[in-house]
C-alpha cells in the first residue's frame, strides 16, 4: 500500500520519528546529542514550534511537538536536518546521507493520547534495554518533565500543565504516570499511527481531522503483510 501524505494542521500535536539511514548510528559520541540539541533548539525558535518530549536514540529520534504554522514542523525538520548532516558528516570525516528518507509523523489526540505519547517517548530507553529507569537516560525530556531539570528546548503542553497546580505537584504527577509497563495496545497503537501516517485518537478526533483536511485518517482497506520484515522492524522501536 502507498504510503500516506503527512497531515499537518495548525495547533495539533504531532509524534516525528527520524531513523538513521539503514538503521545505522546518526550518534557517535556525547558531543554529537549536545549539537543536535541546539540545532533542534534553533530550528524550533526560528520556526515557532513547540517541544514537549523527547529522546534521542542511538539511530533515531523521536519529538513530541506543537506548532501554529501548519508547515511549521516540516520546516523545522528541514532546517534540523541539513544542519545536523553537515556537522555530523564534518565532524566524523563521512560524506552522503545520514537520515533514512523523509521523517514520519501523526496527529495526536491531546484529550485521549498526548500523556500516553509524552511517556511511550520517555520510556524508548528503558524498552531498548539501555537503561532500568527513564530518569537515567541523560538524552531525553523526562529529568525536565519529572524532575523539574531546566531544559530551554522543552515548552509544557497545556495537558501537561493540567497535571498540577504547581510544578511540583506537575512533577509528581507525572511521574506516577511511569510506574508500571505501557499496555500493549497503547504501543501498538502509536507505532502503527506513526510509522504509516494515521492519526493517532479516538472516533471523534479522527472524524475532526477528516472534515479538516479532507483525508480519511485511518486506511480504507487492509494494511500491509503483519509478517513483513518492516512490520517487525517496528515492533521494537
Amino acid at each position: 500500500m502507498a504510503r500516506l501524505p503527512r497531515l499537518h494542521l495548525s495547533g495539533c500535536a504531532q509524534h516525528v520519528i527520524q531513523r538513521g539511514n539503514n538503521r545505522e548510528a546518526c550518534f557517535y559520541a556525547e558531543a554529537d546529542y549536545k549539537a543536535y540539541l541546539a540545532f533542534l533548539k534553533d530550528a524550533a525558535i526560528k520556526q515557532q514550534v513547540e517541544i514537549h518530549a523527547f529522546v534521542l536514540m542511538t539511530n533515531h529520534v523521536h519529538l513530541l511537538v506543537t506548532s501554529g504554522d501548519a508547515q511549521g514542523v516540516s520546516r523545522m525538520m528541514q532546517a534540523l536536518g541539513r544542519k545536523y548532516v553537515q556537522y555530523f558528516n564534518y565532524t566524523h570525516g563521512r560524506t552522503g546521507t545520514l537520515w533514512e528518507g523523509r521523517y514520519k509523523s501523526t496527529l495526536v489526540d491531546a484529550d485521549n493520547y498526548l500523556l500516553t505519547v509524552y511517556r511511550y517517548i520517555e520510556l524508548n530507553p528503558v524498552r531498548a534495554s539501555m537503561v532500568a529507569h527513564a530518569s537515567e537516560y541523560p538524552w531525553s525530556s523526562f529529568q525536565g518533565n519529572a524532575l523539574g531539570k531546566p531544559i530551554e528546548l522543552l515548552t509544557p503542553h497545556p495537558m501537561y500543565r493540567r497535571l498540577g497546580r504547581s510544578d511540583a505537584e506537575r512533577q509528581a504527577a507525572y511521574r506516577a504516570l511511569f510506574r508500571g509497563r505501557m499496555p500493549d495496545r497503547e504501543l501498538t497503537a502509536i507505532r502503527e499511527a506513526t510509522n504509516k501516517a494515521w492519526v493517532l485518537g479516538d472516533d471523534r478526533f479522527k472524524a475532526q481531522i477528516e472534515a479538516r483536511t479532507g483525508r480519511r485518517p485511518v486506511p480504507s482497506g487492509r494494511g500491509g503483510d503483519r509478517k513483513s520484515a518492516a512490520f517487525k522492524e517496528t515492533r521494537n522501536q
